[in-house]
């Protein structure tokens, strides 16, 4: 076995893992990352040459890559992803379990020489900004090139990790093998006692990128809390006011339901001299300050965005990130090295390879690229990328918003009454169903607070933990539900979406500042007709404004009958004050 790279640590907690998964997996070389440009191109060379990455037209994006990932490899895989702890309540029912000794075994057995002929990449990596309170270490053993350079643009990562590890062994520990990326060989497994990921048969991002959702959300959240703060899938922006006033909101979306979107928006013309600056598009974590605000930091440096949809309208800040030092996941390839998929700007084009390297013509029937095809980018392209970016403390949260994809039922915004009543909005959240995770399109199923995927113990105790934090906070957000894909009964949106976006975050941004109107509702607080500012918005009236913020009592009371499906699988360890708020809803309709 050869060593290449330099190890660039003496730490013997890191020196001795390494060791011993290297005796399991039986690589024929092992490659300690440092991070460095130099190391960059290099292994961009590499897996050229090697086939993983396709160059792109330099001229047209520069520095950007291609790449196919298995056609049964497309997305995450939530009945493949577990969490072992010592008993299956821990867990809760919404996660798999299995125990944590036997599943290691079934791993371990399924490793045991799985990289003979292969390379073991060593990554270190830091998630959060250098110094921050929250920053969290992590080593990810790989024998895949491509999570290597995915891995450099989503974290900080090489040396930088090792200089905040020190010689602590607090560090999470993450062992990845692609095996030969058979469905039934697939796992992703989290043993959050250990502070452990050991992901095998996936070469999927969302299931290999560890930093990102292993740790940063299951892994994260159980540590959150055991220690106090809060590991959520939110976005972080921050939205600037002519006159130079900030003020940051934190916000919770199903995947792929404009997530990257609103948090990248570009203010339409009516506002002029308004900014928004992106601090996170998917995570938050966040903490208690020293003057009982919510400080939240964003761990990632880059954005796995959604590539279809993705276009100069829906999202220009977007445009502008991926343009350059990207790499392009399961979208079309054009004959000129040109990157294609549904919902770009331009027309089709006349002939290009769709993501299985198949001939495409605008006649063909299946998709060109891949509803959950995807764009790894860095987050410093991002023309809108906060100052606070690498703050340490984070940023001061004023508002947190919960919001789904509904056709019906939900108003375009409304706010919570007070903080218990905003965490049994964010447990009771709804959405219809996206490409990015395997099953059923168009379904709505609960996902409290964007996390149901994600959160790595029983997701009643997690209630109880966002109860808990209310008496860390002297000054806590207000919490808000946002819905801007309601339908009207010919299936036309409601709402124009997107940049005019703006309109209800400044009406919640006024709100937390002291300065807007609402009225009192069954549901929160809902702003009147004059209450969002409509001036410049064609073929938009305030009567349309007041059929999307319409409550239809009929369909609240079928809406209550579904939330209950959820409660009554989490009763044995749901907080009574869910069960008291659902009962004041009720009371209200």
């Amino acid at each position: 076995m050869s060593t290449l790279g330099t190890c660039n640590t003496t730490n013997r907690h890191v020196l001795n893992w390494v060791n011993e998964m290297v005796a399991l997996c039986q690589p024929d070389r092992v490659f300690w990352c440092n991070g460095s440009e130099e190391e960059k191109q290099a292994l961009t060379e590499q897996a050229v040459a090697e086939g993983v990455l396709i160059r792109l037209n330099q001229e047209k994006l520069p520095g950007c890559y291609y790449h196919r990932s298995n056609p049964n490899d497309v997305a995450r895989v939530e009945q493949c992803t577990y969490i072992c702890t010592d008993t299956e309540a821990e867990a809760g029912p919404t996660n798999n379990w299995a125990p944590p000794k036997e599943m290691k075994e079934r791993l371990y057995a399924l490793a045991r020489g799985g990289m003979k002929g292969r390379t073991m990449y060593v990554i270190p990596y830091l998630m959060g900004p250098p110094g921050s309170p929250l920053a969290k270490v992590g080593l990810e053993l790989t024998d895949s090139i491509y999570v290597v350079l995915n891995m450099r643009i989503m974290t900080r990562m090489g040396d930088v990790a090792f200089r905040q590890l020190g010689s602590s062994e607090d560090f999470n520990r993450g062992l990845h093998c692609l095996l030969d990326v058979h469905p039934d060989r697939r796992y992703i497994c989290h043993f959050p006692r250990e502070n452990l990921i050991i992901s095998v048969g996936s070469g999927y991002g969302g299931n290999v990128l560890l930093g990102k959702k292993c740790l940063a959300l299951r892994i994260g959240s159980y540590l959150a809390q055991q220690q106090g703060w809060m590991a959520e899938h939110m976005l972080i922006l921050g939205v600037e006011s002519p006159s130079g006033e900030k003020t940051f909101v934190a916000a919770a979306f199903p995947s792929a339901c404009g997530k990257t979107n609103f948090a990248m928006l570009v203010p339409p013309p009516r506002f002029e001299g308004w900014k928004i600056w992106t601090v996170g598009d998917d995570i938050a974590w966040m903490r208690p300050g020293a003057d009982g605000r919510l400080y939240a930091i964003n761990p990632e440096m880059g954005y796995f965005g959604v590539a279809p949809g993705t276009n100069a309208r829906t999202n220009p800040n977007a445009m502008r990130t991926i343009a350059r030092d990207t790499i392009y996941t399961n979208v079309a390839l054009t004959p000129d090295l040109d990157v294609w998929w549904e919902g770009k700007d331009g027309p089709p084009p006349q002939e290009c390879l769709d993501w299985q390297g198949r001939r495409w013509t605008p006649e063909s029937r299946e998709k060109a690229a891949h509803p959950n095809s995807r764009f790894t980018a860095p987050a410093r392209n991002n023309p809108a990328l906060a100052p606070e970016f690498d703050d340490p403390n984070g940023v001061p949260i004023s508002a947190i918003i919960f919001g789904g994809r509904r056709a019906t039922t939900m108003p375009l915004v409304f706010e919570a009454f007070n903080w218990v009543h905003g965490v049994f909005v964010g447990a009771t959240i709804g959405s219809e169903m996206t490409a990015a995770a395997v099953g059923g399109l168009g379904q709505v199923r609960r996902d409290p607070m964007a996390m149901l995927p994600f959160c790595g113990y029983n997701m009643g105790d997690y209630f109880r933990h966002w109860l808990r934090m209310r008496k860390r906070l002297k000054y806590p957000p207000r919490i808000f539900h946002v819905n801007c894909f309601r339908r009207d009964a010919e299936g036309r949106f409601l709402w124009p979406g997107f940049g005019e976006n703006m309109r209800v975050l400044k009406w919640i941004v006024d709100r937390c500042r002291g300065r807007a109107n609402a009225y009192e509702t069954p549901l929160g607080w809902v702003p009147g007709p004059e209450d969002i500012d409509l001036t410049g918005l064609e073929n938009f009236t305030a009567t349309d404004l007041e059929k999307v913020l319409d409550i239809d009592i009929e369909e609240w009371r079928r809406e209550l009958i579904l939330q209950e499906e959820l409660f009554l699988k989490l009763y044995s360890h749901l907080p009574k004050e869910m069960i008291f708020q659902r009962e004041l809803l009720v009371a209200r309709l």
